[in-house]
């Protein structure tokens, strides 16, 4: 299994490499199951490994100039105060036990699984149901202001509770509060995930012992799989295999309901 687990780190990262995101939703399912990590550290583990590969997804693009540093900072701002005070002080504030219904006992643990399978089901039908329509290059970026700060305090409390990137919200927010073109949403939508994420992992390095050496394995692998992915999407179409990861990542979101459950 711990074979398997870090089979799945490397995949994580191909899947990144390929599609350009959506694989970092696989990381704390790898880690929980496979890996036999706790799931609230599996969400840690998986802040980090996601703003790590998003880190390196945006200075790619900032070399090329899609990044649109202004909305970025507008995002971010309450999203990585969002997603860091979720970390430090919501997290560790839910009781063991949620509640019970008949014999069976929601826990901690169990109602954080089913909260991310849920996450899991909507970024399925997010990339299952991909929109086709292109916003034009030239549009000019206009904002709206309180509908950005409160989609990145949303966006950072999702991200603090499951430890998925959440590009799925962040880039339709970019399109239609800030007017970004959908080239420049993607891009700028890696640098949010990568501030927000590694700021959010701050929060975790405070309450809890992390297991660097393995942390450090973990996105090793991720980053050697996504420069594996940059390499195969010379040679395959990266969009056509989102709708069918979509697939996958739905039917991950319903295995996990019931493995929690069951």
């Amino acid at each position: 299994m711990e074979i398997l687990g870090y089979f799945g780190a490397l995949i994580i990262g191909v899947v990144l490499g390929l599609i350009g995101g959506g694989g970092s939703i696989l990381t704390v399912p790898v880690l929980v199951y496979l890996l036999a990590v706790n799931p609230v550290t599996a969400t840690a583990y998986s802040l980090f490994v996601v703003g790590t590969s998003a880190l390196v997804g945006a200075l790619k693009n900032m070399q090329k100039k899609l990044v649109d540093f202004r909305t970025a900072i507008v995002f971010s701002i309450p999203a990585f105060i969002a997603v860091y005070a979720t970390r430090k002080y919501i997290v560790p504030a839910i009781p063991e036990s949620l509640f019970s219904i008949g014999d069976f006992e929601i826990t901690k643990n169990i109602g954080i699984m089913l909260f991310f399978a849920i996450i899991m089901i909507l970024a399925s039908v997010s990339m299952i149901r991909e929109n086709g329509k292109k916003r034009s290059e030239q549009v000019a970026v206009s904002y709206n202001y309180l509908l950005i700060i409160i989609e990145g305090i949303v966006v950072g409390v999702l991200t603090g509770i499951v430890g998925a990137g959440g590009g799925f919200l962040i880039i339709p927010a970019l399109v239609l509060l800030a007017k970004l073109p959908m080239k420049k949403a993607v891009a700028t939508s890696l640098l949010i995930i990568a501030i927000k994420s590694l700021i959010g992992f701050i929060g975790d390095v405070q309450n809890m012992n992390i297991n660097w050496a393995f942390l450090a394995i973990f996105t090793g692998l991720s980053m050697i799989g996504m420069f594996i992915g940059i390499y195969l999407n010379k040679f395959i179409d990266g969009k056509k295999l989102k709708k069918g990861f979509g697939w996958f990542v739905l039917l991950m979101g319903i295995y996990i309901i019931w493995a929690e459950i069951a």
